[in-house]
């Protein structure tokens, strides 16, 4: 971490955009000073109205996730190597990460707000206890298995919005569409850094990452909402009727997840890596033979018939 630092700092502003000149959440909704304000809101209403009851729960599921961003920041602040120089290196990274990420969860959360179809109080419950309940997604504080982590999770995000974007654009609604466009946009950048950032931690530690990341497959990639819940409901059991939606639309499926794990591989050029010992080169056997094997299993997955009820969207 401390040898990759100085790269990662002088690669900040390939990954991560000015904030003067970034776009904001206020660039995208109706604007409460115009004259049009109240006509804006319901030509967002109408348009909204026609989304599939699917789509707005794993909209809403999203935006959850985007929220609950504070667990986030202080997951990364205490990796190993990122607090070392709480002013600058690291530090600054998860800070400027963060606030870029920060935008998404506003901007999703007024839309859903002015569309009408949601109970805000609900979804706030929601957003409460995830962020109150943390997450354990297996990486504990070692940074390589949080880089792979973040990797995976942010090709992952990138894929989702990417395809909300498209469904809510073929369902009409096109203010929506450009939201999802601009979040997907963000997130396909940051895992563009976390996966440069990796291969950086491959050429210098090329056995202990290989084992990193042979360990994260061998447990799977956990999504940070996994412990998403409803009000009177335990821990994660909101989680597993979110993924069954967004399977139901195509959104984020099983073969995905095989995919992003072909991309990593092939971005880290694990098959020709050289000088690995012998449990790092068991790790890459492992590592090269899941992805046939996982997408046997899901190509027989069935999808997932629509059987429940949100208590975040109106009747």
């Amino acid at each position: 971490m401390v040898h990759i630092e100085k790269y990662m700092l002088e690669m900040m502003d390939t990954y991560l955009k000015p904030i003067d000149t970034n776009w904001q959440p206020s660039d995208f909704l109706p604007d409460s000073t115009s004259d049009t304000f109240f006509q804006d809101i319901k030509a967002l209403r109408e348009n909204a109205n026609d989304l599939s009851y699917d789509l707005v729960a794993v909209l809403i599921g999203d935006t959850i996730t985007e929220e609950a961003l504070p667990t986030y920041e202080s997951w990364l602040a205490m990796v190993d190597g990122v607090s070392r120089k709480e002013e600058g290196g690291w530090m600054r990274w998860n800070r400027h990460w963060t606030a870029e990420e920060n935008r998404h969860g506003d901007l999703l959360n007024k839309y859903l707000y002015l569309s009408g179809r949601v109970d805000m109080r609900q979804m706030e419950i929601s957003t409460q206890y995830l962020i109150a309940d943390g997450f354990d997604i297996g990486t504990g504080h070692d940074p390589y298995r949080n880089f792979i982590y973040t990797s995976f999770q942010e090709l992952a995000t990138n894929i989702s919005h990417r395809r909300v974007a498209s469904l809510a654009k073929k369902d009409g609604d096109t203010l929506l569409s450009k939201m999802c466009g601009v979040i997907a946009s963000d997130e396909a950048r940051h895992a563009k850094a976390y996966k440069d950032f990796m291969s950086k931690i491959f050429e210098v530690d090329p056995n202990e990452a290989m084992v990193a990341f042979e360990d994260m497959m061998r447990q799977k990639i956990v999504m940070p909402a996994h412990f998403l819940r409803e009000m009177g409901l335990k821990i994660g059991q909101t989680f597993g009727h979110f993924t069954d939606a967004a399977q139901r639309l195509g959104v984020y499926t099983a073969i995905d997840y095989v995919e992003i794990m072909q991309q990593l591989i092939e971005e880290w050029k694990l098959d020709s890596m050289r000088d690995l010992n012998e449990t790092g080169e068991k790790a890459r056997d492992y590592i090269m033979a899941l992805p046939s094997r996982l997408l046997r299993v899901a190509e027989r997955m069935k999808v997932p018939t629509m059987d429940y009820k949100f208590s975040w969207i109106h009747a």
